[in-house]
């Protein structure tokens, strides 16, 4: 029995998802085959793709004698031949919802990663595991291309749209010549040669005519060189540290300077005899909290060359294109002293204790950073850093940073478990203004109610470890307190009242 090809499309907003089902829709109408689409919006903000539909009669008008195949109007779970995905995450949404099936579904998907709005809403690292993602694919569809459409794209100066139309017709499942795909591209009039070549990249790709890079986390640091004497006392960690540390010292360098990314080196070596996974967990998130998120590092980022780089890319500007950068801020009373020396900034604190609103001032703005005055201000803001250790922020975060660590060594005599889990709260100390303060208070709940009793060895080492675990993902679950109260109710210790951290 005949049946249709049945085509399920996922893409972001602005990826030019409808003109791929025109080009696949008009391709299909002139190769003489009947075809029905279908879309179904998806919402901004990035919680969800919009779909495309397409069901494909595989027999031409003029062998059915005038029938009417009889299309669905929308998608049926099990009952999709190809699945294509201009996104990774998507990709994974679509298999949730039983569209892909591991005994008729080819799978195309793109690896490249863009994060969704529940990803970066969650207080600790709420990215979904690529890794993972591309296995549970694997095993989930009978077939499967993954590449980087992203870098494709880029890299042909093309839509992404065109690059998944010359991996859906490389697929070889549709009964449509690659040529009548190029025809509909030359027809539509609109960049065609980039697109042409985006097509061209994407055809490759699913033919197996170019090697598919495999999953590469991006190192933001690449353009720092690490200094001989640094890389030498790095040397004498075990093994399994050296690629974080690797990391570390490129990202203290970049942040701050050579002395700084020493003083690190310097933080760590008390624990290098200590259990390798104490070592590991201590070098990640000590490098993390020494990178702290102040607003002469919010500045730092957005005056990067790649940075404008990516953008252009991302907005597919050609070159010669002009792209206007609009950065929307809205610093308060806290970020603002944040940069001050501390005697003023205490001053200014005080000052916004007694006076509401002074306590609650917030200064909303419009950068254009692409601008050449826009760009100034924001380079000098980030120039700032030679003045960063004199900031009442450095202070307060070095004296945090010293405090942690004394807790990790006291707990590493004990128990290694109880001081591996001590160094994974640094995880709940992030970012600035509120989000720092509600981070703050959280670790000091958990210190209160289980990290100091088990240093006394009023409570086991042991059992603690388990205890802190189970608060500190509590505490990244819910930015209101709630679950972790609840959480170290459970415990075998009183629970500390809940309270607002100084800033």
């Amino acid at each position: 029995m005949t049946a249709p090809l049945t085509l399920l499309i996922a893409a972001l907003g602005g990826e030019g998802g409808g003109v791929l089902t025109s080009w696949i829709v008009n391709a299909a109408q002139d190769s003489n085959l009947p075809v029905q689409a279908t879309s179904i919006p998806g919402v901004a903000q990035r919680t969800g793709a919009t779909t495309y539909y397409v069901e494909i009669w595989p027999q031409a008008w003029d062998e059915i004698d005038g029938a009417e195949p009889v299309f669905a109007l929308s998608p049926s779970p099990g009952e999709i031949d190809v699945f294509a995905s201009s996104e990774l995450l998507e990709t994974g949404r679509q298999i949730q919802s039983g569209y892909v099936t591991p005994d008729r579904t080819l799978l195309i998907a793109s690896t490249h990663r863009v994060f969704a709005t529940s990803e970066k809403m969650k207080m600790g690292d709420g990215r979904a595991d690529n890794k993972q993602l591309v296995q549970v694919a694997g095993d989930r569809s009978k077939s499967q291309i993954f590449f980087d459409m992203e870098d494709a794209a880029r890299n042909a100066g093309a839509h992404i749209s065109a690059v998944l139309l010359g991996s859906i017709a490389g697929c070889g499942t549709l009964p449509i010549s690659d040529e009548t795909f190029r025809e509909g591209i030359r027809a539509e009039g609109k960049a065609v040669e980039a697109n042409l070549a985006g097509f061209e990249a994407g055809l490759k790709a699913a033919k197996g005519d170019v090697a598919v890079q495999a999953l590469q986390p991006e190192d933001r640091f690449a353009h720092v060189t690490a200094t001989p004497d640094l890389l030498k006392r790095a040397a004498s960690f075990p093994a399994e540290v050296q690629p974080t540390l690797d990391h570390a010292i490129r990202r203290l360098m970049d942040f701050q300077d050579t002395a700084y990314a020493g003083l690190y080196l310097d933080r760590l070596a008390p624990y290098a005899d200590g259990e390798v996974d104490v070592q590991v967990r201590v070098a990640k998130y000590l490098a993390v909290r020494m990178s702290f998120e102040d607003v002469i590092r919010v500045a730092q980022a957005k005056t990067r060359p790649e940075r404008l780089a990516r953008i252009r890319a991302e907005t597919g500007a050609a070159a010669g294109d002009s792209v206007k950068v609009t950065e929307f801020l809205k610093p308060g009373i806290a970020e603002f002293c944040d940069v001050l020396p501390e005697g003023i900034a205490r001053m200014v604190l005080a000052r916004a204790e007694k006076s509401e609103k002074l306590r609650n001032w917030h200064k909303g703005m419009e950068l254009n950073s692409s601008s050449v005055t826009g760009f100034l201000k924001l380079k000098t803001l980030a120039g700032m850093r030679r003045w960063r250790r004199r900031t009442w922020r450095f202070r307060r975060e070095q004296e945090s940073i010293e405090a942690w660590l004394d807790l990790i060594s006291q707990a590493q005599k004990l128990n290694a478990a109880l001081a591996a889990e001590i160094a994974e709260c640094a995880r709940l100390i992030k970012g600035y203004s509120d989000t720092h303060v509600r981070g703050t208070g959280n670790f000091g709940r958990i210190n209160a109610a289980l990290i100091g009793p088990a240093l006394r060895r009023e409570i086991d080492a042991e059992s603690a470890a388990v205890d802190i675990a189970a608060a500190r993902e509590a505490a990244l679950a819910d930015p209101d307190g709630l679950t972790l109260t609840q959480t170290l109710s459970a415990s075998a210790v009183p629970v500390p009242a809940r309270r607002e951290a100084a800033e």
